[in-house]
């Protein structure tokens, strides 16, 4: 049986990662420098496979399906992205693991800003990461809060299953796709974690920190993109333009320069 932090690999080059008695999937390939690969909510390491295999010529790569995702299990518990955080930072330590790179999309973008804000890192590369919260109009807050009213008068006085069909009929028609398609406990992590904002610890990354961003993308908007440039001591800007909140996939080509460079691949 695994203990807290132990882990195990296979031929296949797969790891599984035990943290807090969760089984945490990781593929791993390469050798030299650890570059860590962070996905975005709603995805899985395989979004980063053409990545991993372009590093893994001169990098170990580590490449994560985070706790809820792709095959790792999910949390027992509501997590934030400071327990996502802690969970790289205890799987780095305990691999004794030294001065990683990271790439975070999205959502790993938020546990990487969390990260190298308190950790030495090698390189740092944002590509339409999360992390600045939001501006929200008025009828966003109505639509919220309209919501909630709903759900406490079904649940106050209607019959438990009447109540469930009508929140849930009233959900799938107006929450995100990313919220409907995510299990109970996930559809609670989102909803902590989405409105976290990290600002304040972008001016605590000291590594050298590459932004890359889709002038489309309306998840992550380019303004966020420009506030981590100006605010991260060491930081530029690449600007993909025509794409959206995927950029890095869809300019690969770009992209692969773009990284061909940063981690001097020759």
């Amino acid at each position: 049986m695994l203990s807290s932090h132990e882990f195990r690999s296979s031929v296949q080059n797969k790891m599984i990662y035990s943290y807090n008695d969760k089984k945490i999937h990781i593929e791993t390939s390469g050798e030299g420098e650890p570059v860590l690969l962070l996905h975005g909510w709603g995805c899985t390491h395989e979004i980063f496979a053409a990545l991993q295999q372009q590093l893994s010529c001169k990098y170990k790569v580590y490449n994560f399906d985070f706790p809820g995702f792709g095959t790792s299990e999910e949390p027992d518990h509501v997590w934030g992205t400071e327990e996502y955080t802690r969970m790289v930072e205890s799987f780095v330590s305990d691999n004794n693991i030294e001065n990683p790179s990271l790439v975070g999309h999205s959502f790993g973008g938020r546990i990487s800003i969390i990260y190298a804000s308190r950790n030495k890192v090698n390189r740092l590369v944002l590509t339409d990461a999360a992390g600045i919260k939001p501006k929200r109009s008025f009828s966003y807050y109505r639509k919220v809060y309209t919501f909630k009213a709903l759900k406490w008068i079904c649940n106050t006085f209607l019959p438990k299953k009447t109540a469930q069909a009508i929140i849930e009929k009233r959900r799938k028609g107006a929450g995100s796709s990313d919220y409907n398609n995510a299990s109970p406990m996930m559809r609670a992590i989102l909803s902590k974690v989405v409105n976290e904002d990290l600002t304040p610890l972008l001016p605590k990354i000291k590594a050298p920190t590459l932004l890359f961003w889709g002038n489309l993308d309306t998840a992550t908007p380019l303004s966020d993109a420009k506030t981590m440039e100006r605010l991260i001591p060491d930081a530029g800007l690449v600007i993909a333009h025509g794409t959206g909140h995927f950029s890095f996939l869809e300019n690969a080509g770009l992209f692969n320069a773009v990284m061909k460079n940063f981690f001097k691949l020759g």
